[in-house]
């Protein structure tokens, strides 16, 4: 397990965002009371080890394969995390990390988002 967070809160922008553009901006809860319209809050924990393509993601009932992790990902999780989680598409901004799997995934209060 090399990341496991709990949502704490889904900003009413979130699911939009994610019908519109296939993403979520994740982000330790309370970190930035400005975005929290945008973002899914989650609990702060560490990130014990690099997220790296190959990877899988579980979020709330679906799981993903990481194929993409961009430049700044890591460490903006590792500060604050921070990431953008692209679902069945392209990215490639510095803070992304795409992965692919069927579906979007289910955003509800008390799900966990995990890496391993």
């Amino acid at each position: 397990m090399k990341y496991e967070a709990t949502i704490t809160a889904i900003g009413s922008l979130a699911g939009e965002l994610l019908e519109n553009s296939n993403s979520i901006i994740m982000l330790d809860e309370g970190a930035r009371p400005s975005l929290s319209e945008m973002v899914v809050e989650h609990t702060q924990t560490d990130l014990k080890e690099d997220i790296k393509v190959g990877d899988t993601l579980h979020m709330g009932n679906k799981k993903f394969k990481v194929v993409t992790v961009g430049d700044m990902a890591n460490e903006n999780i590792r500060k604050e995390g921070h990431c953008t989680l692209v679902f069945n598409d392209e990215g490639s901004m510095p803070g992304q990390i795409v992965v692919k799997g069927t579906g979007a995934p289910r955003l509800l209060v008390g799900d966990t988002i995990t890496f391993e």
